[in-house]
C-alpha cells in the first residue's frame, strides 16, 4: 500500500511564503510524476503543479513565476514552494502521485494525499 502525507499548510499574510511536502510511503518500485492540486472553497480541485519522475516541471498560469515544484526521488518527496502569497490562494492543497508501481506489481492510476490548508489573509 501507497500513502501520501502532506505537511507545512498554515496561515500567513499576503506577501508571505510557505513550504508545502508530500512524502510517498511504501514499496515503490517506479512513477511517473508527482503533482499539487488546490482547492479553493466552493471550487472545484486544479491541477497546479507537476514534475515527472525526470524532473520536468509544469505550472498552471495561477501559479507560475510565484510557486515552484521540486521533488527528491531518493526521499520520495515532493516540494511546493509557495511564494508572494495572495487571499486568492487560500485553499486546501492536495498532493497526488500518478501512475504509480509498488514491489509486487501494484499499479495504481493515481493516488491522493489527505489534503493541507493555506489560508492567507491579513
Amino acid at each position: 500500500q501507497v500513502t501520501l502525507v502532506e505537511s507545512g499548510g498554515g496561515s500567513v499574510q499576503p506577501g508571505g511564503s510557505l513550504r508545502l511536502s508530500c512524502t510517498a510511503s511504501g514499496s515503490i518500485y517506479n512513477f511517473a510524476g508527482m503533482g499539487w492540486y488546490r482547492q479553493a472553497p466552493g471550487k472545484s480541485r486544479v491541477n497546479i503543479a507537476g514534475i515527472t519522475s525526470g524532473g520536468s516541471t509544469i505550472y498552471d498560469d495561477s501559479v507560475r513565476g510565484r510557486f515552484t515544484i521540486s521533488m527528491d526521488n531518493d526521499k520520495m518527496t515532493v516540494y511546493l514552494q509557495l511564494n508572494a502569497l495572495q487571499p486568492e490562494d487560500t485553499a486546501v492543497y492536495y498532493c497526488t502521485a500518478v501512475s504509480v508501481v509498488t514491489m509486487d506489481g501494484t499499479t495504481y492510476n493515481q493516488l491522493w494525499g489527505q489534503g493541507t490548508l493555506v489560508t492567507v489573509s491579513s
